[in-house]
């Protein structure tokens, strides 16, 4: 891995920031549907966070699984739960799935789960 969990959750806080810079209407209508997607309703945050960590896992998006791992764990979800939900994605996304949720998602459990506890 070239690059680590932290460094594509930044890289992607970070370029978020600066495509806010000359797209702020987009960008907050982006953020504004992240907001109102992530709310607890008939689903809470952790459960949407895990569903989230199994698409990204499924999408192969190394952004994706870094934020999302990193949301999940925010939220309270635990290491079982993440690795489940990835378990999901692999059930679909078969080989691929596997080598993201082996790799980058492992990772970044591993490299997120302190700043939580």
């Amino acid at each position: 891995m070239s690059k680590g969990p932290r460094d594509y959750l930044n890289e992607f806080i970070n370029g978020l920031q600066d495509v806010g810079i000359s797209n702020e209407k987009h960008l907050g209508a982006f953020m504004n549907l992240l907001g109102t997607t992530y709310e607890d309703g008939a689903l809470d945050t952790k459960t949407k966070e895990l569903i989230s960590v199994a698409i990204a896992a499924y999408n192969r998006c190394e952004y994706c699984i870094a934020f999302h791992v990193y949301k999940a764990l925010e939220s309270g979800a635990t290491r079982e739960e993440i690795m489940e939900a990835a378990m999901v994605a692999v059930a679909f996304g078969g080989g691929p799935s596997m080598a993201y949720s082996s790799t980058l998602l492992k990772a970044s459990i591993d490299e997120f789960e302190n700043d939580f506890k």
